[in-house]
């Protein structure tokens, strides 16, 4: 007698149960690596410092700050996830429109430019206006010392250690 296919459903359903209460996966997971460890005060003011001016004279904790109005959209962590924007880890010297899992608009994808600090601070000061085209709903951050915070905040959260 073969068993009926509701038997084989609920079978298979009780057996997934099973292995997922015991912590197993029939799928080979890649283990995460940790978070980097958070940076001291002295290793804040030694990167501050060794970023080009103006930004070497940016207050750290204005940038974190003025960063809460992207983290909405946008992680900074390596292996961080894409959200409604993509993952900002490595930033620097990143091509535009260039990031693994993203899907970037038209205008992204075709912009021929890599990010640097001065590409960024025109971005942030009017997305919709530095390329027109982008998906970024993102009004912008007017105030140029927010922008030069949030820069310096970024270069450093978003730079391999």
């Amino acid at each position: 007698m073969t068993p009926s296919p509701i038997l084989r459903l609920t079978s298979l359903a009780l057996a997934t149960l099973a292995l997922a209460a015991c912590g197993e996966s029939s799928e080979t997971v890649t283990p995460k690596a940790p978070p980097p460890a958070p940076l001291t005060a002295e290793q804040i003011g030694v990167a501050i410092a060794a970023l080009p001016a103006p930004y070497n004279e940016a207050d750290y904790d204005n940038g974190r700050r003025a960063f809460a109005r992207c983290r909405a959209c946008h992680t900074v962590t390596p292996g961080g996830p894409n959200m409604t924007g993509p993952n900002l880890y490595g930033l620097f010297g990143r091509p535009a429109g260039r990031h693994e899992g993203y899907n970037y608009s038209k205008a992204l994808q075709a912009a021929d430019f890599t990010w640097d600090v001065d590409r960024l601070d025109q971005w942030l000061a009017n997305p919709r206006t530095y390329l027109p085209g982008n998906k970024m709903s993102f009004a912008g951050v007017p105030d140029d010392q927010d922008r030069r915070d949030l820069i310096a905040w970024l270069k450093v959260e978003t730079s391999p250690r």
